[in-house]
């Protein structure tokens, strides 16, 4: 064959070639807990539907506004419904919250709380001001009961305030490829500067799904949480599909007037795992359309 027909062949191959979607650089964490800090960049494949040798059945139909599948182990996207639509996504995106907090490591150092961290609502967990308490409980607390007053006394720690947290909320986002996703506060509340999608936000999730230590956490149920004057509360995960789907195993809600009802969530089922992201919904079909899509990717 002529050597110009056979870079026209070669061309022709790579162009009708599968391509990645979002993928994101290699990162250099800045965590000391290497143990439960992800290393590898978070990567998602545009391959709709693909279930390797196995036919796919049809998607069910949701309510929800937004929605993306994808294999949490490969990458690849199952399913999208308006995975690119810029929104707010409330307090899933303390998933990226919990992720810089392990890349500033030291997770037993001791956070006192100010009376700024406890100035806001709805959600909190009510601690006094001079109370100190390890980043790792905090973190805990934040990703099963989701305290609004958590994730502001973690990121004060650690960017200094809560505007110098965001401009690390962002620089992370963009390492790992979210590309359409901005924050200005650590907890979801809703802003017009604020927004992300549901493919940023699964690839958000695909990335703190490798971190032992979120991984425990997000798996929790409800735990005591004690206070530093001695008292203890009992924090139930705020995720129902924890309790509706026994394989379901993280990973973080969100509601507001703004954003809706939204939820990831994960889950694990004879060596496969899949990530559901919901953008968008109600309260009566979040978990209705977040568990058809859990079951629907991996009862096959």
């Amino acid at each position: 064959m002529p050597r110009p027909l056979l870079v026209r062949s070669a061309a022709l191959l790579l162009s009708v070639l599968p391509t990645a979607c979002a993928v994101a650089p290699p990162l250099r964490s800045t965590s000391r807990n290497t143990a439960n800090s992800p290393q590898a960049p978070a990567v998602i494949v545009e391959q709709p539907h693909s279930f390797g040798s196995v036919p796919p059945t049809a998607p069910p139909a949701i309510a929800a506004e937004s929605a993306i599948v994808i294999d949490a182990d490969s990458g690849r996207v199952l399913y999208a419904k308006n995975a690119d639509s810029p929104r707010q996504v409330a307090s899933t995106q303390k998933i990226i919250t919990a992720l810089c907090v392990l890349d500033a490591g030291n997770m037993d150092k001791q956070v006192v709380i100010e009376k700024i961290d406890v100035a806001c609502e709805p959600t909190r967990l009510d601690m006094k001001p001079g109370d100190s308490y390890s980043r790792r409980d905090l973190l805990k607390a934040l990703m099963v009961k989701s305290c609004n007053d958590v994730a502001r006394a973690l990121a004060r720690d650690v960017g200094g305030s809560v505007e110098g947290f965001s401009d690390l909320m962002n620089r992370k986002a963009a390492s790992l490829g979210m590309r359409n996703s901005h924050f200005v506060n650590p907890n979801g509340l809703p802003s017009t500067a604020q927004y992300s999608t549901a493919r940023d936000m699964a690839i958000a999730a695909r990335y703190a799904y490798r971190s032992p230590l979120l991984r425990s956490y997000v798996a929790t149920k409800a735990f005591e949480f004690q206070f530093a004057d001695g008292r203890t509360r009992l924090l139930e995960n705020t995720n129902r599909i924890l309790k509706s789907v026994p394989y379901c195993n993280g990973m973080k809600t969100g509601t507001t007037d703004a954003a809706g009802r939204c939820l990831v969530c994960t889950g694990s089922l004879n060596g496969r795992s899949t990530i559901v992201v919901v953008l968008k919904s109600t309260t009566p079909f979040i978990w209705k359309d977040s568990e058809k899509l859990l079951r629907w990717s991996l009862e096959r």
